[in-house]
């Protein structure tokens, strides 16, 4: 039953990228597993995380998460980028290239939702998806990593494998 389910979802996905409105509630397109250059298996040299919101909206996604293994250091990443680029922006400090660079950040996160979160190694190799609300703030996250049993040397590094963390 659940695959005849699948299947009637992928058809319909196929006819219409954007289903319709149907009883008030409107169908959101979201990929709440994605891994960014915060991870060491990144497998894309040279993609900046400008690109992977692109990628997204290429896609036609309304909604994303950065779940880079056993850190957010790429969410944290984005964000000094995109603050780094106000800062000169805002003092007047900054080249033709880095305004357009923010003015495309500001498009792309007025499109598409982006939720910070983690892939947890757990216990027995299993991985586990933590996602957060879009506004929490790093250090919470990291705290959470680190009541984890995810060892403070590893927080930034991305590891696909730092042991068994938490049960």
């Amino acid at each position: 039953q659940l695959s005849a389910m699948i299947r009637i979802l992928t058809v319909a996905r196929k006819r219409s990228k954007r289903p319709s409105n149907t009883g008030g509630m409107t169908w959101k397109r979201v990929d709440l597993h994605i891994h960014t250059p915060g991870s060491e298996d990144y497998a894309e040299k040279g993609v900046s995380y400008l690109d992977i919101l692109r990628k997204a909206e290429e896609e036609g996604l309304d909604a994303i998460a950065f779940t880079d293994h056993n850190t957010v250091a790429g969410y944290a990443a984005m964000q000094r980028e995109i603050s780094d680029l106000e800062r000169w922006v805002t003092s007047g400090r900054y080249q033709a290239k880095d305004k357009e660079r923010l003015e495309e950040y500001r498009r792309l996160l007025n499109k598409i939702k982006v939720f910070p979160g983690f892939e947890l190694t757990a216990t027995l190799g299993f991985h586990i998806l933590a996602i957060f609300e879009a506004d929490a703030p790093i250090r919470v996250m990291e705290h959470v990593l680190l009541q984890l049993n995810v060892p403070p040397a590893s927080l930034d590094m991305g590891l696909t494998e730092v042991g068994a963390t938490a049960d």
